[in-house]
C-alpha cells in the first residue's frame, strides 16, 4: 500500500501503481491539500516514466466529467439524446434547449461530477412544469424504458463481464403533471434493491441480453477511445427496438458481482509489465476528437 501523503520516492521503486485517485482529483478542485497531493504525485510519475500508471491521470479525469464522458459515449455509440446544462444556465434557457434539442420526456436529470455521493442524486423529471427543479450544473438525459433491468459492464484490459442489475421500472413516455422525483441510483440499481421505482408494474416479456459480440465490440471502442483498462459501462435494452443503449460510464468501478475480478486483475498486470506497455494504449486516450454536445 502507498502512502500518499508521504513522499513516495522513498516508497518505491514501483513497477506499477494500481490506484483510484478519483477522490483527491474530484477535491482537488477546491481544495488546497488536494490539490498538493495530486502534483506530488505527478511530479513522481513524471520522474519516473517506466513506472506503469493504472489507470493514466488525464484518461481517469475525462470520466469524472459526465459533460466530457457524454460525449465520447455519444460518438459511435448508441446512447439516450442529451443536453448539458452549464452552471449560469437559467429556467428560461433549459426550456429552450430542451425544445430546440427535441429531448422527450421523461427526463433524468444527473449531476455533472459523476464520482463520490452525491453523484448518485438524480431525479426524474415528468414535464416543462418540472424543470424549475434542475440543478445545474447536470446532464439531462431522455429517459428510455428498459424492463427495470441494467447490464453493468466491468471492464478489466482486455476481459469484460456483464451483470445484471435492477433499475428504474417504465414509465409512460411523454410529457406530464407528475411531481418530479428523486432517487439515489444505488438505492435503485444495488443487486440487493427493492424500491417502488424498480419494481415493474406490469408483466412484461423478458428483453434479450445484449449481445456477447456487440458487447465486445463495444468495450474495444471504449477502451481506445478513453485510454483505460478499469472502468464500468451502464447498458439497457430498449423495450420498444430491442436496441443496446449505453447510459452511463464509471470510473473504477466497485465490481460487485465479478468473482474474476482479481486474478483478471492480476493477468492484466502481467500483460503490461510483459509487454512494458500502458494501462490500455501507451499513447493514453484517442487523439480523435468527439464532437461537441449539445449544450444550453
Amino acid at each position: 500500500a502507498i502512502q500518499i501523503n508521504q513522499p513516495l520516492e522513498p516508497q518505491g521503486p514501483f513497477d506499477i501503481i494500481v490506484h483510484k485517485l478519483s477522490d483527491v482529483i474530484v477535491e482537488a478542485e477546491h481544495d488546497d491539500r488536494s490539490q498538493q497531493l495530486l502534483v506530488n504525485f505527478k511530479k513522481y510519475t513524471s520522474a519516473h516514466p517506466s513506472t506503469v500508471i493504472l489507470d493514466p491521470l488525464p484518461a481517469m479525469t475525462q470520466l469524472l466529467d459526465r459533460f466530457v464522458s457524454y460525449r465520447i459515449m455519444n460518438w459511435h455509440i448508441c446512447s439516450p439524446p442529451y443536453l448539458e446544462v452549464p452552471s449560469e444556465s437559467d429556467l428560461s434557457s433549459i426550456h429552450r434547449a430542451v425544445k430546440e434539442h427535441n429531448l422527450s420526456f421523461p427526463l433524468l436529470c444527473k449531476t455533472r461530477v459523476a464520482h463520490g455521493s452525491l453523484s448518485h442524486e438524480m431525479s426524474l423529471i415528468f414535464g416543462e412544469s418540472c424543470l424549475a427543479d434542475v440543478r445545474p450544473p447536470c446532464i439531462l438525459q431522455s429517459f428510455v424504458n428498459h424492463g427495470a433491468v441494467l447490464h453493468k459492464v466491468f471492464v478489466v484490459g482486455d476481459k469484460h463481464f456483464c451483470v445484471e442489475r435492477p433499475s428504474l421500472k417504465n414509465f409512460p413516455a411523454g410529457p406530464c403533471d407528475r411531481k418530479t422525483i428523486f432517487f439515489n441510483s444505488q438505492q435503485v440499481s444495488k443487486p440487493e434493491s427493492s424500491s417502488d421505482l424498480n419494481a415493474l408494474d406490469e408483466k412484461m416479456p423478458c428483453l434479450p441480453s445484449p449481445r456477447s459480440e456487440a458487447l465486445a465490440a463495444l468495450v474495444k471502442e471504449l477502451r481506445a477511445q478513453l485510454g483505460m483498462a478499469l472502468f464500468g459501462v451502464d447498458v439497457i435494452v430498449n423495450i420498444n427496438t430491442h436496441t443496446m443503449t449505453v447510459i452511463d460510464l464509471n470510473i473504477f468501478p466497485g465490481y460487485e458481482g465479478v468473482p474474476q475480478f482479481f486474478s483478471s486483475l492480476l493477468d492484466h498486470i502481467r500483460a503490461l509489465l510483459d509487454s512494458g506497455a500502458g494501462a490500455a494504449d501507451p499513447q493514453g486516450p484517442s487523439s480523435c476528437e468527439p464532437p461537441s454536445a449539445s449544450s444550453i
